[in-house]
């Protein structure tokens, strides 16, 4: 897996590099797929490439895929809650400004979700409730679709696209649809000064790779 985890770095770093006012489009879409498909479960793009995703969740039972370790702060199932709702704000509200999965396709439901924000800012307690609630398939198909959902986003999207800044109108609908709570809203600023490919750098790459690692980290500790 080093080897894989070396590979996706040096990937990032050639991402950056693409998506750069220099840098060629075409590549940088490839790039990101590559990426994305990566930190998502094989059956997410159906690609054959190493999933970080499923060499978390391969051998997990649903206990230990909601259970926090002792002395840890989260559990697996808010890591791929965290994962997949920063994912589908960031991409549907703010680059491709269209509704969010949750709301459109009413997985809060499906989910049986207690919130809809995306986990920043939760303590153990609230943590450990959510993990308990959630219906642990329903989440993760909810993680596939987002995943679809912004591959959809991403290859439509022109080289004018990703030079955009992020719209106030669209921060604003992500602060009335309650997707950040108040105590977490330096993220909200943070991706206001960010370009769209800015976005495409972080949330749906970068940042589940991060988080992944995380939860790898949560499955040695049960394997």
């Amino acid at each position: 897996m080093d080897t894989h985890r070396k590979c996706w770095n040096d990937q990032q770093q050639a991402l950056q590099d693409a998506l750069s006012p220099s840098g060629d489009h075409q590549t940088a879409i490839l790039l990101f797929l590559s990426q994305h498909a990566m930190v998502h479960t094989e059956s997410m793009a159906q690609a054959a490439l190493w999933s970080f995703a499923d060499e978390v969740l391969q051998n997990m039972t649903e206990d230990e895929i909601r259970s926090i370790p002792q002395g840890g702060e989260h559990s697996i199932a808010w890591i791929i809650w965290h994962m997949a709702r920063i994912e589908d704000v960031t991409m549907n509200l703010l680059v491709a400004e269209t509704p969010q999965l949750l709301h459109r396709d009413h997985w809060q439901v499906q989910m049986k979700a207690t919130m809809q924000h995306t986990g920043n800012a939760m303590d153990v307690n609230s943590v450990a409730q959510l993990s308990a609630a959630l219906d642990i398939e329903a989440l993760l198909a909810y993680r596939v679709a987002v995943g679809r959902r912004t591959r959809e986003i991403v290859q439509a999207l022109q080289p004018q696209d990703l030079k955009q800044k992020v719209s106030p109108v669209a921060l604003q609908r992500v602060r009335d649809e309650g997707a950040v709570v108040e105590a977490a809203a330096e993220i909200i600023d943070y991706w206001g000064r960010r370009t769209k490919a800015g976005l495409l750098l972080m949330p749906p790459t970068r940042h589940n790779f991060l988080h992944l690692n995380e939860a790898l980290r949560i499955k040695q500790k049960y394997k």
